[in-house]
Parts: C-alpha cells; structure tokens; sequence
C-alpha cells in the first residue's frame, strides 16, 4: 500500500479545484486528494483560517479580509455610518433621473447608446435589460471562492457611496454572500474593460432573482428558488443600478488577491524545498550567509536566504562534508541561487500586494459620484494596473517552477546526485524509481512557460469600437491561478524526491526543520522502496503543499518562516 493513512485526525488538508486550491478542507484517512467540481470544493468544511467575520465599511478592506470571506465564508457586516453615505448618495441620483437633461447611464443607454435619452417609464426595464444582456459568459463554472470575492469586492464599492445605488441593493448583496448563495459565473465572458463585466453581470442576474446559483448544499439551482428558501426577496433595479453593479475590475482583483495569500504560503514552501534538495545533494549551506546577502540588498533574497540558514542549521548531513576532504568548490545554480530567484518572485508578489492594495482603496464605476455631488464618466474601470501585475506574477511562478525541477532531476542522475542510486530505484534495472515523476514535473513547468506569456499584451475591440483598448486582465488571473496550482505540484515533487534522498543518506540525519517535513511526508506516503503506484503518492504530497502542511510542518519545529 503505497499511501499510508492520516492518523491524525486535526490535520488540515487540501481540496483540489480545476483551476485552484483550497487550504480549508480536510483529507479522510487513507484518502488522496480527487479533481472536484469548483462550485463545491471548500463548502462542507467552512471552518475558517482567519476572522468568521468582516466589517464592511466605506474604507478598503485587506486582502486578508477578502481571503477570509471568499476563501474562509468569514461574515459580512455591514457598517451604519457607510450606509447612511450610500442614502445619500442615492439621493443625488434620483435628484437627477427627474433632470430633464440627460445624464449617462441615469436617464441614458450605455457605450456605444449613450446619446439615446430613456423616458422615467422605461429605466427599470433599462437596468435589467443590462445585466441581463450582459451576463452573456460561458465555459466552465468559476470557482466559488472566486465568486465570493468579486462580490465582496463589488460590495466594498457599493459601500463607498461613490456609485449611486441604493441601501436595500447593498444590503441584498451582503445577505446573499452571508446565505451561502453563489452565482453561477462562466469562466469565458470578460475583457478586463470595461471592467469584469460579464462575471459581474452573472451576479447581478442572480441579486435580481434570475439565472442560476449553487446553494449552501452546493447544488446549482434557480436563483429565484436558492432566494426564497434563505428568505431573500429579488431587487428590482432602479436608475444607475444595473451599471454599478457589472462596472469593475473585482474580478480580476479578487483573483489576485487570493494568489498573492497563495504564493506568499508557496514560495516559503519553495524554500523548504530547496533547502531538503541542498542537503539531500550533500550540497553547502555556506553561500546563504548573511554577509553574503548583504552585497546584494534585494529584499526577498534576504528573506530567502535567511529561510535557508534556518532551515539547515545544525544539519548533520550538511555538516558530513564540510570537511577538506570536499572537493566540490560549488554547488549548481538550481542549489546556490535559489534565495536569488525565490527572492525575486518574493520581491514581485510583494509588488503585485501594493497594487492590490491600492485597488482595494479605490471605488471603480462609470459614471462615478464624485464627494462634491457632480456624477462624472471616467476610464477607471480598466484593468490594465492589475492585469500587468497578474501577468508579472505567472512569469515568477514559472521561474520558481523551473528551478524546482531542476533541483528534482539532480537527484535523478547519479552522475549529479553525490552517490545516490539512479533514479532513487530501489533495484537499479528493474525498478524505475522516481524517474517519471519528474517527467511529470517537466511538463506542468513546459505548460507553465505558456501561461507566462503575457495576456496584457493583447486587446481586442468591443462595443462598435467604443471599447477599443481592453486590458485582459480577467484573462490574465485565470491563467495565473492555473499556474499557481502547477507550482504546487512541482513542489510537491521536489519534497518528494528530496524525502526519499534524504532517507538514502542514512544513517546521517537531516535538520530538525527538513526533518519534521520528512516525517511529516512519511504520514502519507511511504519510504524508498520497489516500483508502485506513483500518482496516489503525488497527489498525497501536492495535498500537503497546499494546505500550507509542510510549511507548518517547519514551524512546528523551528519557528516561523519569512
């Protein structure tokens, strides 16, 4: 039997998305992760990692907060001050739908139908016609946690006052997230501009009573059904309503606010397995010193490099050859660089975690109502802030990726490995080893530099031309959040292949923080030993990776990583 059960019953583990992870759900015993259908991974175990509940007001939230409530089913509370700003800023808008001058998107059509003025009678039919019309998406289902943060984050706009619409909208909006109620959002639909429109008009659809929806059980249903069992009543939209609820970039954002909490949990874990390979290589810890590192003050190396020193202290296979008899000057790149590369895509998350922030900060709509009163039209609504830093983020993980694997194939060849057996194989010529598992990871890393290629790099023309730059970015995070669960796996295989090696180097024992992911890794998979059935082994590691298991695993032992 190839995957040993899971004894320990508070272990928190991964479900596997079609396109992402989730940290919230727990292995059964015995088990090993299965492909699951997005709009139901994560649901039955709500337990949340961080706060149950979230105040929203008219200031940004954080992209904890948004984590917690997309990712975790934290609450959402409503601030009273933030909405009596909402009142008021409703009052403006009915002041100007009895305007008789027209006024976009209040008393008008929208894009390219902006100059066609639309009599009191007919707007309500207005607002719905859009959102009907726009939630026009196909393809897959998005994945709820996905959902659940560009409605959070549409909401935190609506709170901003800044958008016209009225209380009883905002509030049906906080009461369908805190219902458990998830829209139905196709996976193909948006340009990233004017905003994500299509994802956003599919939630739209559903505050309205109408499309589909997956309840709290997970089935997809009638919205109007899902509503009335959680005693919700339909919103019939009013004037400027239709527009502020599809015209914003929380699609894309929401997105890149979950990868920036799932790379910052990956690339700590990059480090840990970058610092089992250096021992398992029998390669040196010396090139990490701080001193060293100072030379070049890029932060995230720093952070890196000191990862690794902590990881390796007092490592008695590091310690085995630090001796003259060593004639090894220097270790390969994939061992002696790795706080360099790891550093730089620390560096670039922490970039794309500024943008985000000023993202959260901001009230994206079109026309917006300005503090003094005035409603204006503005190009705030493009994505391309955001789909740049998602696009920077796909090339980080590609490169994290790669290295990964080189330092996985070392161990493979035993011309490289320091006196391991050919492909870790039990019985060389009749058993394989781990030699397919690292074609495994070859071709996730080729895949990976595909999705690195920029989406922001591209625009097509929409709304007869009055759209005729559009940023890609939605297109931008949903191959970044295929990537990220492709790094997850290169990981994976590298902690794998870096176990069994350091099992190989008995009786000399690893660090006390390599070491607790060594045993922690033995809980579910067995040691070296003749061929079996390598996936059940993989995808049990690739759990442990993205429940953040391994990294708690080192913190457990040795403190807290960078």
């Amino acid at each position: 039997m190839s995957v040993i059960p899971d004894t320990d019953d508070s272990t928190r583990t991964a479900a596997i998305g079609v396109r992402v992870f989730h940290r919230n759900m727990d292995i059964q015993p015995g088990a090993t992760p299965t492909t699951s259908d997005p709009t139901t991974s994560g649901r039955s175990h709500p337990e949340p990692a961080g706060p149950t509940s979230v105040s929203l007001g008219a200031g940004p939230l954080s992209i904890d907060e948004v984590v917690a409530v997309a990712r975790h089913g934290a609450r959402i509370d409503l601030d009273g001050e933030a909405l009596d700003g909402v009142a008021a800023s409703r009052r403006i808008i009915e002041a100007l739908a009895s305007d008789p001058e027209p006024h976009y998107g209040i008393s008008t059509g929208f894009g390219a139908l902006a100059t066609t003025f639309i009599e009191p009678t007919r707007r309500a039919q207005l607002q719905a016609s859009l959102v009907r019309s726009h939630a026009a998406g196909s393809g897959e289902v998005v994945e709820r946690e996905v959902v659940r943060s560009l409605m959070t984050l549409r909401l935190s706009t609506l709170m901003t006052g800044r958008t016209g619409v009225r209380v009883e909208t905002v509030r049906a909006y906080a009461a369908l997230l805190n219902a458990d109620i998830t829209p139905v959002v196709r996976e193909y639909g948006s340009l990233g501009c004017s905003g994500d429109l299509a994802p956003l008009a599919h939630c739209a659809l559903a505050v309205m009573g109408e499309g589909e929806v997956t309840d709290v059980s997970g089935r997809v249903r009638p919205a109007a059904d899902a509503l009335a069992d959680a005693g919700l009543q339909p919103v019939q939209l009013a004037e400027k309503e239709g527009l502020a609820l599809i015209n914003g970039t929380d699609g894309m954002l929401g997105m890149l606010a979950l990868a920036v909490d799932d790379l910052r949990m990956l690339l700590r874990t990059a480090d840990v397995a970058a610092a089992m390979s250096v021992e398992g290589l029998l390669g040196t810890d010396a090139v990490f010193a701080a001193d060293l590192q100072t030379l070049r003050p890029q932060s995230g190396q720093a952070e890196s490099a000191a990862n690794l020193r902590l990881l390796l202290d007092g490592s008695p296979i590091v310690a085995s050859h630090r001796g003259p008899e060593c004639t090894r000057v220097q270790d390969a790149y994939s061992l002696r660089c790795a706080p360099q590369v790891h550093g730089a895509a620390r560096d670039t998350v922490d970039h794309a975690a500024m943008v985000a922030e000023r993202e959260l900060a901001s009230a994206v709509d079109n026309p917006v109502l300005t503090p003094d009163g005035r409603v204006e039209s503005n190009g705030n609504f493009h994505g391309a802030p955001v789909a740049y830093v998602l696009d920077f983020l796909a090339i980080a993980v590609a490169d994290v990726a790669s290295m990964s694997e080189r330092r996985t194939d070392r161990f493979l060849d035993r011309s490289r490995s320091n006196g391991l057996p050919p492909f870790l194989a039990h019985e060389v010529g009749v058993d394989s080893g781990l030699m397919i598992a690292q074609y495994t990871a070859a071709g996730i890393v080729s895949e990976l530099k595909r999705l690195a290629h920029p989406a922001s790099v591209d625009s097509i023309p929409s709304s007869a031309m009055q759209e005729d730059h559009v940023s890609m970015g939605w297109a931008a995070a949903r191959k970044l959040r295929r990537a990220i669960d492709g790094l997850s796996r290169v990981l994976a295989i590298e902690v794998m292949t870096a176990a069994r090696g350091l099992d190989l180097r008995n009786p000399l024992e690893p660090a006390v923080g390599t070491g607790a992911v060594l045993r922690r890794v033995r809980e579910q998979v067995t040691g070296p030993g003749p061929d079996r059935f390598l996936s059940p082994e993989i995808e049990a590691v690739t759990a442990l990776v993205q429940s953040g298991e391994v990294v708690r695993a080192v913190t457990g032992a040795i403190g807290d990583l960078r």
